[in-house]
């Protein structure tokens, strides 16, 4: 299978920092997760800004519907790359 990425959308660096830190527990992943800033198109202020946890799933193991529940816990949700 080829390598699978997932990107969760959180709404605080908070929230994002706890989701990355807790997902291999969770989910059983090899690869430390990334957190990044998304900035709102055009905003440049912190509180315009959403948090990305983008994780790699190198054997497309982690189930999308139990990701999604995960990032709910935290107000997000799970996108496409």
């Amino acid at each position: 299978m080829d390598d699978v990425t997932h990107l969760l959308v959180l709404p605080d660096r908070e929230s994002a920092d706890e989701a990355a830190e807790q997902l291999a527990d969770r989910f059983g992943t090899t690869r430390e997760p990334q957190v990044v800033r998304d900035a709102l198109a055009g905003e440049d202020d912190a509180e315009d800004a959403q948090w990305l946890v983008v994780v790699a799933d190198p054997e497309g193991r982690i189930d999308r519907a139990e990701l999604e529940a995960y990032a709910a816990a935290w107000d997000g949700w799970v996108e496409a790359p």
